[in-house]
């Protein structure tokens, strides 16, 4: 005499708790950064200017470095390019300080075309830790590139 054992009720129970824990578990959300872009003009709109004295721009070199000088790039007045790193100390310092002093500032990121995405990613999070209600995303220029060749940091 053969014994039979009936699966039945086990397989149930496999498919019952198979079930449960499927809906009862949390899907592993993805972590984003809210960018609020800019609205297109209209034809007749014109934008404003940033004032010299409103402005501090940050540049991103290659190989992980961090450039920054106050105020704009003009053709007659060569700003003083400073070095800074994305940690605490660095460039959130600065950028604390600088808001602190002038709550108006418009911050101009530049990345360089060998800069890494990390690294925008990284300015763009202390961004958001310094709460800076204003700033930009800008290509930089000829003289931005030259301005951190002839500075030598």
């Amino acid at each position: 005499m053969s014994t039979k054992i009936d699966m039945t009720p086990m397989v149930d129970l496999a498919f019952l708790l198979l079930t449960f824990f499927m809906l009862t578990t949390t899907f592993s959300k993805p972590t984003v950064m809210q960018l609020t872009m800019p609205v297109k003009p209209k034809d007749k709109e014109e934008q404003s200017e940033i004032k010299a004295s409103d402005a501090f721009t940050i540049l991103l070199g290659e190989n992980n470095k961090l450039y920054y000088y106050d105020g704009l790039l003009a053709a007659d007045v060569k700003p003083e390019l400073q070095l800074s790193s994305y940690d605490a100390n660095g460039i959130r310092k600065t950028l604390l300080e600088r808001r602190r002093a002038n709550p108006k500032v418009v911050v101009l990121i530049k990345p360089a075309d060998k800069s890494k995405y990390k690294n925008m990613v990284d300015i763009l999070d202390e961004m958001n830790i310094t709460d800076q209600k204003k700033y930009a995303l800008v290509d930089i220029s000829k003289a931005d590139e030259e301005l951190i060749k002839t500075s030598g940091l």
